[in-house]
Order: structure tokens, then C-alpha cells, then sequence
């Protein structure tokens, strides 16, 4: 964690729908502000920070679709030295986060909130004024889309009048709950395959009751209905009352979603296929491969991944324990035994976020909540994946390994990890 004991580091987090225009005129302002400061080397660091934010943002005409995240600030390293910082990147998925804070450390928790869980949940609210289409994933809320109806109140004359309306309301109740479901498969079933976790239907009870039930919805989105639930309000109001009433579903759901993808790993094993990986280095080789369709890592896995620098100028990534971080063996050239240079680290799994698409993987976050992912956890190192094809080209199961994280080491290098 950078840190300083000042407070010139600035953390700057605008979501997607945010106008650039807004967030420039909000640092002019702070600029202003920052003049204010009776410390002169205070008021100088926290006016250089906020000009170099600045300059990052104009390389920016509109914000990215998942918004944008901008560190700035001069930081004091371990070992003392001054280090400027200066980093602007769009998350791998949308952030609704909007932060500006002049602080003495950088403030990530939004960015780790995206990583918690990636399992999207389909909302739908239905009532007699509207519906309304969401979509849950980890803290993120949005609307897919809503459009207003107008039924018909009962009437309450008698005779054939009464008849009459009755059928006109029904008809009407009848092409609602039809519009509801078609526009339902419009937004969660994508190229033929459902694109959420799950599904919840909210709002008046007979109507989200007639949706459920009628041959009209979806039958694939009717098996992904993981709860229904009554609300008092409609629209954005009912969608925030579903989420507060559905979360113990939703977290039952992803334990069950990690169990079936840990069973699904397993199975692989057990029928000796050829199609899974395990270990950090192998399953990188993979996933660099492009032969990774599911790439599974334990969300606490405590690896860092390490860019060094020999001396005469090649690189190389070394992927560490925090026990093997301490032995500084590991940090020296293979040929010539002198020390790296250390060109950069970080966490392993923020940079697996970032990167896994690039080699068209789908990313699995496991929790060490069920006994199947702890036997995964400890018996394959928290990290693997299911494979596209069956590997030939070097052993599955990790025995390869240049050294670091060897499958028949798990006992010894992980056991600080659980």
C-alpha cells in the first residue's frame, strides 16, 4: 500500500455516466481550494497531484463504458524514497463508484467491491403502472430497460357493461404480461443462452404471478427463477426493495454456482480428459495459450506477480507466495546468480482481471465456503482452469513448473494461504 503522511495523493473514480466536463470543472475548483493550504510543501504536493490528474483526464474526450479511475499523488516507497504515481485505466467491468478524495494512500476499495463477485442476477419488476427490467452484479445495479402501461380498473357497474370491461381488462392484462415476457428473452438470453445467474420477479403479487405462470414466458428463463417476491413500490423503488428481500437467494445461489463449477473441474480429473489445469504457472501457459475456456482462482489467493529485470535489460514474471517473497533466491538470474532489478508487482488476481479476456476466458471467483472449493483451494493451489482442447505439449498437472509453485509442494507453499 503507498502511503505518505501528507495527504497530496488523489483518488479519482468517475462512473460511465459521469460527463468529463463535470469532473474538469469539479478539479478546478479543487485547485482552487488547494491554494488555501498554510503548508507550503503540503499546498505544493496537493496542487501538483490535482494538475497531474488533470492532465490525465484531457487525454480523455468522453468517459470510457465502464468508467474511469485515475491515481495521482507523490508517494513515499519502503525503503523512503519519493516515487511519483501517476495511473488512469478503465475497470474491466462498470463501476458506479464516483469518488474524489485528496488523502494521504490511494483508495482502491470501490475497485476491490468489482472483484468480489461477478455473478449477474436478472430483476424483473412488474406492476399495474409499469415494468422494469434490472440487472444486479456484486454491488453494481442497472437498468436494462422500463416502459409505462395503463390498465383498466375494474368497473363496477353490473350487467352486460360489466361483461364487457371485464373482457376488455383481461385482454389487456393478457398482451401486458406477453409484452413483459417477450422483452424478458429480449435482455437475458443472448445468442440463445440465458445471460444471468438468476432470475427475480417482483411487484403486485397477481401479476409477477401471472408472468410466472404463463406459457408466454420463457421456459429457460422460468427455471432460472430463483425467488419471487411482493414489493410496495414500483419501478427504481421496487428494484431496490427486490435486492434488500432477495440477497439471501442470491448468496445460496452463488454458493451453489461454485459447487457445480468446482464438480464440473473435478469431473474432468475423474474421466481423465486432458481438459484441466492446475498451479499458477501451468495454468498462466495455458491461459496465455489461449486453451483456458474457464479460468478458476480462490478470490483470497495471496500471490504476487513480479516483472524483474536482469541486467542487461531482459524481463521476466516470477509469480511469488509471500513465504517465497521473503527468500531473496528467487529474485536472481537463473545464469548469472546476480539480483534483478524489480520493474514492477502487484496481486496476481488484479492483473488476471485485467487480462483474461485478452485471451478469451471466462473468469471464475471462488470463495473457500463449501468443502469443494477448499479441497480445490488446497489441492490444486486455488488457481486452474478447463481447458478448450486436451494438452499434449507439456504435463497437466503442473510437474513442468520452473520452480515456483510446484504441485507437489501445495503442503509447504500454501499452507500460510488458509
Amino acid at each position: 500500500m503507498f502511503c505518505r503522511s501528507g495527504t497530496s495523493m488523489i483518488s479519482l473514480i468517475v462512473p460511465a455516466k459521469q460527463q468529463i466536463t463535470q469532473i474538469s470543472t469539479q478539479l478546478t475548483d479543487e485547485l482552487g481550494t488547494a491554494s488555501n493550504i498554510k503548508s507550503r510543501v503540503n499546498r505544493q504536493s496537493v496542487q501538483a497531484a490535482i494538475i497531474s490528474a488533470q492532465q490525465r483526464l484531457r487525454l480523455y474526450s468522453r468517459t470510457p463504458p465502464n468508467g474511469l479511475v485515475i491515481y495521482c499523488g507523490t508517494v513515499i516507497t519502503e525503503d523512503g524514497k519519493e516515487k511519483l504515481i501517476n495511473i488512469d485505466f478503465e475497470p474491466f467491468k462498470p463501476i458506479n463508484t464516483k469518488l474524489y478524495l485528496c488523502d494521504s494512500r490511494f483508495h482502491v476499495e470501490p475497485l476491490t467491491e468489482l472483484l468480489e463477485d461477478g455473478s449477474k442476477f436478472g430483476f424483473i419488476i412488474i406492476d399495474g403502472k409499469g415494468c422494469l427490467y434490472g440487472l444486479l452484479s456484486g454491488n453494481t445495479r442497472s437498468i436494462l430497460h422500463h416502459f409505462p402501461v395503463e390498465l383498466p380498473k375494474k368497473h363496477g357497474r353490473g350487467g352486460q357493461s360489466a361483461q364487457r370491461f371485464g373482457r376488455i381488462r383481461e385482454e389487456k392484462r393478457h398482451n401486458y404480461v406477453h409484452k413483459v415476457a417477450e422483452k424478458a428473452t429480449q435482455l437475458f438470453i443472448t445468442d440463445n443462452k440465458i445471460n444471468v445467474t438468476g432470475l427475480v420477479l417482483a411487484g403486485a403479487a397477481e401479476l409477477k404471478d401471472d408472468l410466472e405462470k404463463s406459457d408466454l414466458f420463457d421456459p429457460r428463463l422460468k427455471s432460472k427463477v430463483i425467488h419471487s417476491v411482493d414489493v410496495a413500490y414500483g419501478g427504481e423503488n421496487g428494484f431496490a426493495q427486490a435486492i434488500s428481500l432477495s440477497r439471501k437467494h442470491l448468496d445460496n445461489v452463488k454458493v451453489v454456482h461454485e459447487q457445480e463449477l468446482i464438480s464440473r473441474f473435478f469431473e474432468e480429473i475423474a474421466q481423465d480428459t486432458g481438459k484441466f489445469v492446475s498451479g499458477v504457472e501451468e495454468t498462466l501457459r495455458a491461459l496465455e495459450d489461449g486453451a483456458v475456456e474457464t479460468l478458476i482462482v480462490w478470490e483470497d489467493i495471496k500471490v504476487k506477480r513480479f516483472v524483474l529485470q536482469n541486467s542487461t535489460g531482459v524481463e521476466s514474471v516470477r509469480y511469488l507466495s509471500p513465504k517465497q517473497e521473503e527468500d531473496r533466491t528467487n529474485f536472481l538470474d537463473k545464469e548469472t546468480g546476480v539480483e534483478m532489478n524489480q520493474v514492477s508487482d502487484g496481486p496476481m488476481v488484479e492483473w488476471l482481471a485485467e487480462i483474461y479476456s485478452n485471451h478469451g476466458a471466462t473468469l471464475e471467483f471462488i470463495s473457500d465456503g463449501t468443502p469443494e472449493t477448499v479441497q480445490f483451494i488446497q489441492g490444486f493451489g486455488g488457481i486452474g482452469g478447463i481447458l478448450r482442447w486436451k494438452r499434449e505439449d507439456y504435463d497437466i498437472a503442473g510437474s513442468e513448473s520452473d520452480g515456483y509453485f510446484q504441485k507437489g509442494d501445495v503442503d509447504d507453499e500454501y499452507a500460510e494461504f488458509f
